[in-house]
């Protein structure tokens, strides 16, 4: 199944290490970030899912929930968490889904063949409280995520569904933005601080208070 940005995210119900969870009903009114590893006890992995662990007061300040998948079973999945604490410091504080039979890598196209073999690869969806699908990034199975991206990238989104703008290159909160094309200067100017023109098509402007 192909999944494009705009497409509401599946819904699904599974096992995981929190119990049976239906994906919309667990996240009902949250952010969302949905992402699925290769393997359990493995090293990349369980880097990535201690580093998302210590990100709890981040996803919570951002009205984010966080859920990891492998193929692996619940079995593993208990067996693995006392590592992911022990490596990044920090109990593991989200849940895992158990996927043996694939059903859900499936259905979120997780799987991808040419990668090796019929674990999961590094695939990332971003979904918003009306659960539809707002980002998605995958990584091969060799190359560890950048969770910091994933944050940067949801405070985009959240910025710019509050107010007509996009977010530059490289941007960060509280960095200037840019006005929306369909815009007038004018309005711009009574909406926004220090809007400045660079091109007709290009004007930037200080960064919304949230």
């Amino acid at each position: 199944m192909s999944l494009h940005l705009g497409d509401i995210a599946p819904d699904f119900t599974a096992d995981t290490t929190d119990g049976e969870i239906s994906f919309h009903a667990w996240k009902k009114g949250s952010w969302a970030v949905f992402f699925s590893h290769p393997a359990d006890f493995t090293p990349v992995c369980t880097t990535e899912l201690g580093r998302t662990a210590a990100l709890e007061g981040e996803f919570e300040k951002r009205n984010t929930k966080a859920m990891a998948l492998s193929v692996d079973p619940i079995e593993d999945h208990h067996g693995w968490a006392p590592d992911i604490g022990e490596v990044a410091g920090t109990p593991l504080n989200f849940p895992i889904v158990a996927d043996p039979d694939r059903t859900v890598a499936e259905l979120y196209d997780m799987i991808h063949p040419g990668e090796g073999d019929t674990s999961t690869v590094r695939s990332v969806f971003v979904v918003d409280p009306e659960n539809i699908l707002r980002l998605t990034l995958t990584y091969p199975k060799s190359v560890g995520r950048n969770f910091d991206e994933i944050i940067r990238v949801i405070d985009a989104l959240q910025a710019t569904d509050r107010d007509p703008i996009s977010t530059p290159v490289d941007w960060q909160p509280g960095e200037r933005v840019i006005v929306s094309p369909a815009m007038s200067t004018e309005d711009a100017t009574a909406r926004f601080d220090n809007v400045v023109e660079i091109k007709p098509y290009l004007r930037y402007a200080d960064a919304p208070s949230s």
